[in-house]
């Protein structure tokens, strides 16, 4: 799915997995949560283009940021 959407998608499932992954291995969602909550942080970005490692930087920035907040919100 995500190199289909391309532009900033990659960066954004890549940073989304660690950080949803890290979070079931540290015991705040159940394994079950991973995919949705990736799937979640996908449907919320508005993929920009790449034209540099600052532009990769920022969609990795604001996948695991947005995850956090994900994890926060269903989790409280």
């Amino acid at each position: 799915l995500s190199l289909n959407i391309g532009d900033s998608m990659p960066a954004v499932l890549n940073a989304a997995n660690e950080v949803a992954v890290q979070a079931f291995l540290d015991e705040e969602i159940p394994f079950k949560d991973i995919a949705e909550t990736i799937r979640m942080a996908m449907n919320n970005h508005k993929p920009h283009s790449i034209n540099s490692l600052e532009d990769v930087q920022y969609a990795d920035r604001w996948a695991r940021e947005e995850v956090k907040k994900l994890i926060t919100v269903t989790t409280h």
